[in-house]
């Protein structure tokens, strides 16, 4: 009798620790405006103005688990000349000058039990956009997509793709 209530008191918290799950992504997720950066970056102006591609700054994404975050120095490559009065690339030479880098606000982000990897997706021809949305139309990055379980499964179901739970639960 006590083994089954215990059973019974386990089963409701992992429940009640599920729906809290689905709750904070939510809450945190898709939709909502971006979080505030150190430095105010805009996609549309890189990319469509300048036609900087998406691997430019976030150089690792086909080799690593990580896409990888451009640094100061990739930054100052341009903007040495490039809007050197700016506001916003003043802050970039102060971080240059003092050997800072930039601690960007994360969009993104999935539960520790979730093993992705931007490698295959790449090597398959996912678009950046499947996930990310149009960042070209986007100057302050916001969560587009909830990334959720099911959203994902969903996508590999439409492209065929691995859904054996091992494929993302390492």
């Amino acid at each position: 009798m006590k083994a089954k209530l215990l059973i019974g008191a386990l089963l409701a918290f992992f429940a009640f620790c599920g729906v809290l799950i689905v709750l904070l992504a939510h809450f945190r997720g898709a939709g909502a405006e971006g979080p505030a950066q150190p430095i105010a970056f805009s996609h549309p102006i890189h990319v469509e103005t300048v036609g900087l591609d998406c691997a430019h700054c976030h150089a690792t994404a086909d080799r690593s688990r990580r896409p990888g975050m451009p640094s100061v120095a990739l930054c100052m490559e341009c903007h040495e000349q490039a809007a050197a009065d700016r506001p916003e690339v003043r802050k970039l030479r102060e971080h240059r000058d003092a050997g800072r880098p930039i601690e960007w606000a994360r969009v993104y982000g999935l539960p520790w039990h979730v093993g992705f990897s931007h490698k295959p997706h790449i090597r398959a021809g996912v678009e950046c956009a499947a996930c990310h949305g149009e960042l070209r139309a986007q100057p302050r990055v916001r969560r587009v997509s909830s990334l959720e379980m099911g959203w994902c499964v969903g996508c590999h179901r439409d492209r065929t793709a691995d859904t054996d739970c091992w494929a993302c639960h390492r």
